[in-house]
């Protein structure tokens, strides 16, 4: 199982860090927010090491869909609903910002960057749509209504942005990391204060930035009660539709469409990591009935950190940890949210004011519906009886059958049949 885009790139190669070392700033985690961050403080001349447990980009940046856009679903409505009019709007235009960033490095990088139209449509409730719309009037975006989708899919209509883009990640991010001080095969099993601590030596930091998909650090920050991980499955057809744009149901269990080449993107099966859902045979079922002549080249899915308020967590890891920084809980948008995590960190770190860092603050306030959810989930794990427990924090485990792995639901820990861990949060393999 591997992502189109890892099959259609030359991935660079990095050294594993040897002995002791020290450095201003160490970043922890190789996928989009963390070479985009280095790639900012090396442009700020600020001294960093990026380290990666396996090699680069080997998680779920491998495996997204690439679409760069600030259409988060349907988030403006909630956003209004749940935070003030100015930091709603705050939102949409730090987005923009990281949209008009990668719109300036794209220009030098053969990354197959395409302006597309984006839409996000709903198969039952038209009054969603409509509200969305609303709130976009209030904040002062732009956006269009469209009746008419080119999908095999029933709708009420879409919110569209027009002129969002999509491209090959994968090309753009080996492009940007091949000249920064990255160390691959550099696992950080411990950390003390900032100091990591790794299987061949230990790195002194005086600022730490997590950017490990979820964060692995536990004493701080309560992350494992402010996020859960979403499972996504991708298949990518030939001989399928040309959808002339990118697609996403606004519910989480519903299809995403966009094209790459003459490959058709088809997402969608999605569930709680640890639970079952549709997955490729839910996918596998639409393609047969809707596209009959298509073939399938390629299979993958993504795991995505899914925040209690749908807006992400960058900045101070917590209230109490001033030199330790994350950014996590993309809520399925990373690539804006790592350009938005990229520029914002490199902003703090050098002591420069940033007007949206009150958005995103990790600290603020945690007493959402979700947490509720995520705190039930993790206390009937915690106590369902199983030989095989998660190192993470002892939740039980469960058999995926479609995936063989074994899946934690309180967290989206996974792990191979050999025990090998697949993802995090848990910070090594199965214990025998």
């Amino acid at each position: 199982m591997r992502a189109l885009w890892n099959e259609t790139a030359n991935r660079p190669d990095f050294p594993t860090l040897q002995g002791d070392c020290k450095t201003d700033v160490l970043i922890i985690g190789g996928g989009i927010a963390g070479i985009l961050t280095a790639y900012f403080l090396q442009e700020k001349g600020v001294p960093y090491l990026l380290v990666e447990k396996d090699r680069i980009c080997g998680g779920t940046t491998g495996n997204t869909t690439a679409k760069i856009t600030f259409q988060h679903g349907l988030i403006y409505h909630k956003l209004l609903r749940s935070v003030s009019l100015e930091k709603t709007r705050m939102y949409l235009d730090a987005n923009r910002q990281a949209f008009a960033e990668y719109e300036k490095l794209c220009q030098k990088i053969d990354c197959a960057y395409e302006i597309k139209d984006n839409y996000v449509y709903a198969v039952n409730d038209r009054k969603k749509l409509e509200d969305e719309m609303d709130a976009l009037s209030k904040i002062g975006y732009p956006a269009v209504l469209v009746e008419d989708l080119p999908l095999p899919v029933n709708t009420v209509g879409a919110v569209c942005f027009e002129k969002q883009a999509q491209f090959h990640p994968l090309k753009f991010l080996y492009a940007i990391a091949k000249d920064l001080k990255i160390y691959e095969h550099t696992f950080v099993r411990e950390m003390i204060g900032t100091t990591a601590v790794t299987d061949c030596g230990k790195i002194s930091a005086d600022k730490v930035i997590v950017t490990t998909h979820f964060p692995f650090i536990n004493k701080h920050g309560s992350y494992f009660l402010k996020l859960y991980q979403h499972r996504s499955y991708v298949i990518a057809l030939q001989n399928a539709q040309n959808v002339e744009g990118m697609y996403v149901d606004e519910s989480k269990t519903g299809f995403s469409f966009r094209g790459y080449g003459d490959f058709l993107l088809l997402g969608g099966g999605g569930h709680r990591a640890g639970k079952s859902g549709g997955n490729w045979n839910e996918l596998r079922r639409f393609a047969d009935e809707n596209y009959p002549q298509a073939i399938e080249r390629y299979h993958w899915a993504a795991q995505d950190c899914m925040s209690l308020d749908d807006i992400p967590y960058v900045g101070n890891y917590s209230k109490h940890t001033p030199n330790l920084y994350v950014a996590s809980g993309f809520n399925k948008w990373g690539m804006t949210g790592a350009m938005v995590s990229a520029m914002l960190l490199g902003d703090m770190i050098c002591g420069s004011k940033n007007d949206f860092a009150q958005v995103f603050c990790p600290s603020r306030n945690i007493l959402k519906p979700q947490l509720f959810v995520n705190g039930f989930e993790s206390a009937k794990n915690l106590l369902t009886p199983s030989k095989n427990r998660c190192p993470h924090l002892g939740c039980a485990l469960k058999w995926n059958p479609v995936e063989h792995s074994w899946d934690c639901a309180c967290h989206g820990s996974r792990f191979d049949e050999s025990g090998k861990l697949l993802d995090n949060p848990a910070n090594g393999n199965l214990r025998k």
